[in-house]
């Protein structure tokens, strides 16, 4: 029975993408593991494997399709013996033959329309989930579960990730099956966040106000609908409270240099900002309330230091995470900084590497900002804007006005998890740490 390739959902928060580029063609024979195409997400491009081995019938989606829908069929698989006549296409009427209008048809994303469905276009199941978590499974492994009468969120996958396969199921005997209702409601789709035009003018109320105006319309990627997305929800949903310290530091800057002259035969190099992300980090520690995220009816508070870094890139910005920040030394916080940053301007960086963390730094001192505030990228509870270093004249401890580096810092807060005094406690830390930088190697 010819296989069809579904779309995968290569991040928890994927719900469309585009097949950037196909690495195999028609009548390719291809094995287990090969990696047949790749595929934008909002975030990266990613590497897509096949699961199960034959020979590609027919590839249903080309290249640079944009906006394919999570588990729409893009390609078929043919199993040994069998040829592109047998090749056939879920579509809304059943499986039958597949002719190039229903393949046209079935490969095409759905569009809502405001017409009641029909009784008999019941939309294909959805995959099932375990634990709130969405079960994977190819498409032959789903349909010998279906004819067997398994669960699959009762079976153990051996494929690539956890994917449940063929033989999977095959060896699987059968169980009882999660109850139809429950299943119904626990696959219900999730509203899709609101775009960020939602809260302003119409597009037609904005082209018909400049009508007569030289202008270029530019087409948004997905990076950039997310984080329009994202930042809109999180402006209008997280309760922020703003903290700001001005923070010397021709302390930091001696030792930073009196490193970097001992480090240099190594290749190592500090920045400033490698000490700001160890500042914050041990910060988190000193003031381990502070280290927690907002999990809608509870929080999580945590052990370890796990700090995201915003790094700009063309077209918008990726916030790779430093696991167990804490815990690393200098150079290893920068040489692994460099090689996240790299990685996210190549656009190569995978989801488990910029998904997390309770804490997020955001650098614009590079640019000459003196201060700005940030916006809260949940689930963080806090983001550090941090300015630039300027020559200012400050009052010393004996009352004497001297000139000093300043640099000054903005803490956004969220509220539901972190009230002013603890806020204040872990700014506080953050500028202690910031200015006594050689107790941080303590």
């Amino acid at each position: 029975m010819a296989i069809e390739i579904l779309m995968p959902a290569l991040s928890p928060t994927m719900e469309e993408g585009t097949l950037a580029k196909w690495n195999v063609k028609e009548g390719d024979t291809v094995s287990s593991g090969d990696v047949i195409a790749e595929i934008e997400t909002d975030k990266a491009t990613m590497e897509f494997e096949a699961v199960d081995e034959g020979v590609v019938g027919k590839i249903l989606i080309a290249e640079g399709t944009e906006g394919v829908k999570v588990n729409t069929p893009i390609a078929v698989m043919l199993e040994e013996g069998e040829s592109a006549d047998d090749i056939k296409v879920s579509t809304p009427g059943g499986d039958a033959p597949a002719t190039d209008k229903a393949i046209a048809e079935a490969a095409t994303p759905a569009v809502a329309t405001s017409a009641p469905a029909k009784d008999d276009a019941a939309p294909a199941p959805a995959a099932p989930k375990k634990d709130g978590e969405r079960v994977f499974a190819s498409p032959l492994a789903r349909r010998i579960a279906a004819q067997k009468g398994l669960d699959l969120t009762a079976i153990s996958g051996s494929g690539p990730k956890g994917r449940i396969v063929k033989a999977d199921v095959e060896n699987a005997t059968a169980g009882p099956k999660a109850d139809a209702p429950a299943a119904a409601k626990a696959d219900a789709p999730k509203a899709a966040p609101a775009a960020a035009v939602a809260s302003g003018p119409s597009t037609e109320a904005v082209l018909k106000m400049y009508e007569g105006t030289d202008f270029e319309e530019v087409k948004l990627d997905g990076m950039r609908k997310t984080i329009a997305a994202r930042l809109t929800e999180a402006k209008q949903s997280v309760p922020h409270f703003y903290l700001r310290r001005d923070i010397e530091l021709d302390e930091l800057l001696a030792f930073r240099s009196q490193l970097n002259a001992k480090l240099g035969d190594r290749g190592v190099k500090l920045s400033v900002n490698d000490f700001i992300i160890k500042a914050c980090a041990l910060a988190l520690q000193q003031v381990p309330e502070a280290n927690a995220v907002w999990a809608g009816d509870r929080t999580l508070k945590f052990k370890k230091s796990d700090v995201a870094v915003a790094v700009a890139i063309e077209g918008g910005l990726f916030t790779p995470v430093l696991k167990d920040s804490d815990s690393k030394s200098l150079s290893a916080l920068s040489a692994e900084m460099k090689d996240l940053a790299k990685r996210a301007r190549d656009r190569k960086l995978a989801p488990h590497e910029y998904q997390g963390g309770s804490f997020a730094i955001s650098n614009l001192g590079m640019f000459g900002i003196d201060n700005f505030d940030a916006i809260i990228n949940p689930p963080h509870s806090a983001i550090l804007a941090v300015g630039a270093g300027v020559k200012k004249p400050v009052v010393d401890a004996e009352g004497q006005i001297k000139a000093a580096t300043v640099m000054s810092v903005t803490l956004s807060v969220d509220h539901r998890v972190i009230d002013g005094a603890l806020g204040a406690n872990l700014l506080n830390a953050i500028k202690e740490n910031l200015e006594n930088p050689i107790a941080m190697l303590a």
